[in-house]
């Protein structure tokens, strides 16, 4: 049983100082306790005190305090503000909404419509002398929680994940940084043997304009994965190179991208427009447009970023992986835990919490637990080409536009991938390669007539992604089926909004999902991961509200 000390959570608003030097007295009386600062400014969580302390930066990209507020999802312990933070009405409002029972606030203002303000919402003034107001939050009633509420877990910080890929492995990694321990099941002996042991995957943001779902969501996700994977490349764990990536686009011009780009007004450090002269000394490649280029981004190896994933768990003793085992239904033991159980029904493992992170699979499992995921099975092949392959032209850099291509460390070229939905063929087909030939041409990696030889016999691999109709992964707990045909049925439960919707989650439940990834499961998988932990454990979304809820189950 895991038995860490208890999480508090301080949002951090002031600003102008340096945010690291404010670490020391910020937590000067720590007592063990597991601490989480959220901070408008400053790095972006590093590991404290043997882990137990994050800094974490409060989500968006808002200039504007209460607007950034708007979207944090979180129980906070404790607030720590200065002069520069104006205590609106809508800013005192928002505290009261994310303050945990008794959490306290500190204030160098004290002026009478201050106290009042806080008054109103919650707050009783213990202190308000020598320059500073101090106050807890003992709110004189509570306002009923939705179904989709998280209550505090507790008891063990136990969880079973189920999968071993990408999705799994990631949830490992990121529960143990919250102090939970997994044990992570999989059909297979190894991590990642399915669709996550290919060679490589591309590792990239996504780019338009006006700055939509998507587009927010693989930014935070690829700026996360860039600065975990950097050093696990340098040490030689991971394969993979992120020195950039291009994505051609036919559709634009130096105008027009200038033009989507002002309207955004992201920083060039993280994407800008390539003319097709500066494509081509990218890649080394006679590629005939311009496209977006993505300093933070290249390709990995999906095996080994998930391997790596599994072991910083497996190293603080918080996981551990048990292969060879396949799991053929769920079950709940008579105290409440999750069983997963063998095609015998023998028990394989229990713990209080589970996450269905096995792809395609996950609807098997939650029958009749939970209603069902949309989720297409959509199967892809890759071409791998040997370095002596003639007119080969390996790329410098990974590159996209009709297929993709990047090259490997021991010089072979990975392109492809094909994409075809329910398609269960598992033989590697060559149709599929001279397809993937056919638009590896058109990037300039090899020559046309490659992909109408006879003697054709490129190595390949098949695999299959789980994908969702709007491309987003599917994070967080599960339709609790049962409870909302009832409450449908009777007409006396809302069910307008996700908030609303009752789930298997909280006392008497703790069954989540993370599936969906798609073909971007690389960029997405350490993310999502935080999103599912901050679940799971009640601690901090890593994104903002409308990022949290796009990705929900019951979307």
């Amino acid at each position: 049983m895991t038995t860490d000390p208890e999480r508090r959570v301080t949002l951090d608003l002031r600003t102008g100082a340096d945010a690291a030097a404010r670490l020391d007295p910020l937590h000067a009386d720590w007592r063990g306790e597991r601490l989480i600062v959220l901070a408008l400014e400053g790095p972006d969580r590093p590991d404290l005190a043997g882990g137990r302390v994050q800094w974490m930066r409060v989500p968006g990209d808002s200039a504007d305090v209460e607007t950034r507020l708007r979207g944090l999802q979180a129980q906070v312990d404790r607030f720590l503000l200065d002069a520069s933070v104006t205590l609106t009405p809508d800013l005192l409002r928002r505290l009261n909404r994310l303050a945990a029972p008794g959490a306290t606030l500190v204030t160098p203002q004290t002026a009478p419509a201050v106290r009042d303000g806080l008054a109103r919402n919650g707050f009783v003034v213990d202190a308000a002398e020598s320059g500073t107001t101090q106050a807890r939050f003992a709110p004189r009633f509570t306002l009923p929680q939705p179904a989709a509420f998280r209550p505090p877990h507790q008891g063990p910080r136990e969880a079973l994940v189920i999968g071993a890929g990408l999705a799994g492995c990631a949830a490992a990694w990121a529960l143990a940084r919250q102090g939970w321990s997994t044990t992570v099941l999989d059909r297979q002996a190894a991590p990642a043997q399915e669709t996550s042991g290919n060679p490589g995957g591309l590792m990239h943001g996504t780019f338009n304009a006006p700055d939509g779902l998507h587009a927010r969501w693989f930014r935070a996700a690829s700026l996360l994965t860039a600065r975990l994977a950097r050093p696990a490349i340098a040490s030689g764990a991971v394969a993979g190179d992120l020195r950039g990536f291009v994505r051609l686009e036919d559709r634009l011009d130096a105008t027009q991208a200038a033009a989507q780009l002002a309207r955004v007004g992201l920083p060039e450090s993280y994407v800008r427009w390539v003319t097709a002269a500066e494509a081509r000394r990218h890649t080394g490649l006679d590629v005939a447009t311009g496209g977006w280029f993505y300093a933070d981004a290249g390709w990995l190896s999906p095996g080994d970023w998930s391997r790596w994933l599994l072991a910083q768990a497996v190293s603080a003793g918080q996981a551990r992986f048990q292969g060879q085992t396949e799991v053929a239904a769920l079950r709940r033991s008579p105290m409440g835990d999750w069983q997963a159980l063998d095609h015998q029904g023998q028990v394989l493992a229990q713990a209080p919490v589970v996450v269905l992170a096995n792809a395609g699979a996950v609807n098997r499992l939650l029958e009749p637990h939970a209603a069902p995921l949309r989720l297409q099975a959509v199967r892809g092949q890759t071409t791998l080409l040997p370095a002596d392959t003639p007119g080969l032209c390996p790329p410098r850099m990974a590159l996209s536009g009709q297929g993709y291509g990047l090259t490997l460390p021991d010089g072979r070229v990975l392109t492809g991938a094909t994409s075809q939905a329910e398609d269960r063929d598992a033989a590697v087909r060559l149709a599929d390669h001279r397809h993937n030939l056919a638009r590896a041409a058109q990037l300039g990696i090899c020559r046309p007539d490659l992909a109408t030889q006879d003697t054709l016999a490129p190595e390949g691999r098949v695999g299959w992604r789980a994908s969702t109709p709007d491309r987003l992964p599917l994070i967080g707990p599960p339709v609790d089926r049962l409870a909302f045909d009832a409450a449908r049925q009777t007409g006396r439960t809302r069910l307008d909004g996700l908030r609303h919707v009752p789930r298997c989650q909280g006392a008497g439940h703790g069954l989540f999902v993370y599936s969906g990834l798609g073909s971007r499961g690389i960029t997405s998988a350490a993310l999502g991961a935080q999103v599912l932990a901050a679940w799971i454990t009640g601690a901090p979304f890593p994104v903002e509200a409308a990022l949290r809820d796009a990705l929900d189950p019951a979307r």
